[in-house]
């Protein structure tokens, strides 16, 4: 398999960092580590039963968020990851402002514990100082599964 299909569009979107260590939150079965290059090492984290390496170092370059933010109760417990880290990648669902909230295909009200939009998420990671520097839908296929997930790559201001 050539090295972009197996990047696939979320790959290719954070290829430009040069990142040795990287934290899946919320890794699920582990697949973006699975499918990691040979010289980066990708620790993986998640609170169901997987198998998984657990969070191993203080710092990270890249912690990424791959469908989680929206399930996560409360950020302060993700606070000393952000302090932590060069850059920041999301991936999550946001609501075109034409569709009505209830017949969104994301709206889960006990699934989705946050909803965000493109300015709200963009507040969030400013107020733990990253700057965005990449954003878009490289997931989304016309009428594909993946409609409406946004993806931003956040990364952490020099003071």
């Amino acid at each position: 398999m050539n090295e972009k299909k197996r990047r696939g569009p979320v790959g290719n979107f954070v290829k430009s960092i040069d990142c040795k260590t990287v934290l899946d939150y919320g890794a699920g079965v582990g697949w973006f580590r699975a499918f990691r290059p040979q010289d980066v090492v990708v620790d993986s984290y998640d609170l169901a039963n997987y198998p998984q390496t657990g969070v191993k170092h203080v710092n990270y370059d890249l912690i990424c968020f791959w469908d989680v933010l929206e399930h996560i109760p409360n950020f302060k417990e993700i606070e000393v990851l952000l302090h932590n880290t060069k850059y920041v990648v999301v991936s999550l669902p946001i609501k075109p402002k034409r569709v009505h909230w209830k017949k969104w295909k994301h709206f889960k009200p006990r699934e989705h514990l946050h909803y965000f939009t493109i300015e709200s998420l963009d507040t969030l990671f400013e107020n733990y100082k990253f700057k965005k520097v990449k954003s878009g839908y490289p997931e989304c296929k016309p009428k594909g599964p993946r409609i409406d997930i946004y993806t931003a790559l956040y990364k952490k201001c020099e003071n």
